[in-house]
């Protein structure tokens, strides 16, 4: 490595929510603990993929539900930053806590480090509607979106849609309190869509977004950091080849590709609204207009980052964390042409995604390198672990999945 990290000083992985089988969380505590970082992690148990690491220090069992009042979450964070005895980077793998970390920053201070962001920006971000308004205050393409307020809008909503549209959750927490979907939603038909908002409640917490055809369109991420005065100290531009729930969910499979004309507009944007700290931008391609079109902006580190890494070393996490130690973040060109593979979701997109004939024009034909979510030579029980929690949760949610679909594509 050209750079080295600064060793006394530990990060946290933060989540709020129960998902433990998380390989962005595993990719932290791996890539920071390779540098011989002190690594800590929030753990549903001692037995999750995480817990497992070997470079993990120690796990701090606290199951959540991200639900809880804030209160009483930056209570825990606090107590655990006394537990650990001495300033720690905070590395949040959900909206949830990236918006925790941001509105209550000055009770966090001293104990933790983080990036110093606008203290009601990281919500606005991860709100579906607050993301829709600012790209449309600083002309950045985005779907047409609607947001309904009773369901009486979602009828009158549902005379005139053109379907297929997309359903998504409105606003972080709210998606953990009352969520009207289980994830990013297609729906077919007008009757699909009523079907559906019949259990939303008086107020839906979902936005309907304009559908752009998966045959006329090519997924791209974009994951970075930028430092106080907006400036990218790191920023990767990547295709997606494949996700599950396909065309909609987590990243199952993915290459690094050069982009400039993305990057550009990703950095002006931040630039623009003056955001600080690590992002993880989903946007889509539409070949009708030539326009790249923002889905989604996570205010944190994304569950794929590890696909990104500079011919110096430097990922995301990496970044911020020499940054916030005072360190030099080298520069160095993204190493084009590398894949990543999640292995326990990417055998069923890979089938879903025959059938359905879509390809990538953009990706390339061979990887230069492929990183694994879960395997590594170095680290093996986190794969092991995973394999042995897999199957039960993951049935769950094909099952949500199933029945969610089903509904939204009815037509009686």
């Amino acid at each position: 490595m050209p750079f080295r990290a600064d060793q006394d000083v530990p990060a946290l992985i933060v989540k709020f929510g129960d998902y433990p089988l998380h390989h962005g969380g595993v990719g932290a505590i791996r890539s920071l603990g390779r540098l011989g970082v002190p690594m800590y992690a929030i753990t549903e148990d001692r037995y999750t993929p995480a817990a497992a690491s070997r470079y993990l220090t120690r796990a701090f069992v606290w199951p959540t539900t991200g639900t809880e009042d804030p209160g009483r979450l930056v209570e825990g964070l606090i107590r655990i930053g006394r537990r650990i005895g001495r300033p720690t980077v905070l590395v949040p793998t959900d909206e949830e806590a990236a918006v925790l970390i941001a509105e209550y920053q000055s009770d966090l201070l001293g104990r933790f480090l983080f990036p110093r962001v606008e203290p009601a920006l990281p919500r606005r971000l991860a709100s579906k509607q607050g993301l829709h308004e600012l790209c449309v205050e600083h002309g950045i393409a985005s779907p047409e979106a609607v947001f309904p307020q009773s369901y009486d809008d979602i009828v009158t909503f549902a005379e005139k849609a053109r379907f297929p549209v997309v359903a998504k959750n409105r606003e972080a927490f709210v998606r953990r309190r009352r969520p009207a979907v289980n994830g990013t939603t297609r729906i077919t038909t007008r009757e699909g869509l009523l079907a559906l908002a019949r259990d939303w409640g008086e107020r839906p917490g979902v936005i309907l977004q304009e559908y752009l055809p998966r045959e006329e369109a090519e997924d791209w991420i974009v994951h970075a950091y930028f430092d106080a005065n907006s400036t990218p100290l790191a920023l990767f531009t990547g295709v997606k080849v494949r996700s599950w729930p396909p065309h909609a969910g987590m990243t199952a499979n993915a290459y690094v590709v050069d982009n400039p004309e993305l990057a550009d507009l990703a950095a002006r944007f931040i630039k623009q609204i003056g955001y600080t700290g690590i992002i993880d931008l989903d946007l889509r391609f539409d070949r009708r207009d030539g326009q790249y079109k923002l889905l989604d902006f996570n205010p944190r580190m994304g569950a794929q980052f590890r696909l990104f890494e500079s011919e110096s070393g430097v990922d995301v996490v990496r970044a911020m964390h020499l940054d916030l130690t005072g360190r030099a973040v080298p520069e160095g060109e993204q190493r084009a042409g590398h894949r990543y593979v999640v292995e326990n979701i990417d055998l069923p997109a890979l089938l879903a995604y025959r059938r359905s004939g879509y390809t990538t024009p953009h990706a390339p034909e061979r990887p230069s390198g492929t990183e694994l979510a879960w395997l590594a030579g170095d680290d093996p029980l986190p794969f092991l672990t995973m394999l042995g929690r897999f199957v039960r949760p993951g049935a769950k949610h094909l099952y949500q999945l199933w029945q969610t679909n089903r509904r939204g594509n009815s037509t009686s």
